[in-house]
């Protein structure tokens, strides 16, 4: 993998497109989830603070934005719903 997963507090334009160039590459729901999971553990915010950044800055389409979030939501919801049972 080519971007440092670990851009911390230097969100800069480059570590940015390297994001979502890399978000863009993950087309099934389980890469989009493994690559969450990899970014989440090493970096200071979590992946969906880092999407809804670029969908509010206009740097992503809201269809890409909502592919992304859809499916962290959805996996977020299915845990939750596996824990309450």
């Amino acid at each position: 993998m080519t971007l440092s997963l670990n851009i911390g507090n230097l969100f800069n334009d480059s570590s940015s497109h390297a994001l979502v160039d890399e978000l863009r590459k993950r087309t099934s729901k389980e890469e989009i989830l493994d690559f969450e999971e990899k970014f989440n553990s090493k970096n200071e915010k979590n992946l969906h603070v880092y999407i809804c950044r670029f969908l509010k800055n206009r740097t992503i389409s809201r269809g890409v934005a909502s592919r992304w979030l859809i499916t962290i939501i959805e996996n977020k919801e299915s845990k939750i719903n596996a824990l309450q049972k």
